[in-house]
């Protein structure tokens, strides 16, 4: 069976120039991400993973749409491999059943993650810019009005309410609120 893989980096992204390529190609099963490449924790990843069995082929537009490093990469192909699923990335003409589309498939695998971190190298140059010209201060602060922090504080201390129930009660995610709770010695 051929499956298809298409991933965007955000909501906003429109998904229908690879959509047409999937139907293009004889596609008989599409999963579709809109997430960052740069993590393999995505849904519609983790359910074409587990869905594939042997003989099917993954066919995605780019290898950088399946992945954004040489170590993900190479662990989704291992994963792929041990189901005996053919791996095929049309843009860079790869196939997976060939001891040549499995070389190339490496060196393609380096240069997306060569690529992501020339972006990312090229963004913090950016913002260093931008800081010294006075453009860039960074994000605001969360601030959490003091009273409300310190009585929610202490119905968590005392057991009256979770974790959770006071980062509702703050409008805080997990991250700051554990962040905050640990400056305040919490």
């Amino acid at each position: 069976m051929k499956i298809g893989y298409v991933r965007v980096s955000t909501q906003e992204q429109n998904t229908i120039r690879q959509e047409v390529l999937m139907k293009e190609l004889g596609v008989e099963q599409l999963y579709i991400d809109k997430a960052s490449g740069k993590s393999k924790d995505r849904p519609a990843l983790k359910k074409m993973i587990h869905y594939v069995r042997q003989g099917d082929v993954v066919i995605v537009e780019s290898i950088s749409r399946f992945a954004r490093n040489t170590k993900d990469l190479l662990e989704l192909m291992e994963q792929l491999s041990e189901k005996q699923v053919a791996f095929i990335s049309k843009k860079e003409a790869i196939d997976t059943t060939t001891p040549s589309g499995k070389f190339m498939l490496t060196i393609f695998g380096a240069v997306a993650e060569l690529e992501r971190d020339y972006i990312l190298q090229r963004q913090r140059e950016g913002i260093e810019i931008a800081k010294r010209q006075g453009k860039y201060h960074g994000r605001k602060p969360i601030q959490v009005d003091p009273a409300i922090f310190q009585k929610v504080c202490s119905r968590l201390k005392m057991g009256e309410i979770t974790a959770t129930a006071a980062m509702k009660q703050m409008g805080l995610k997990p991250s700051t609120f554990y962040r905050m709770t640990k400056r305040h010695g919490l």
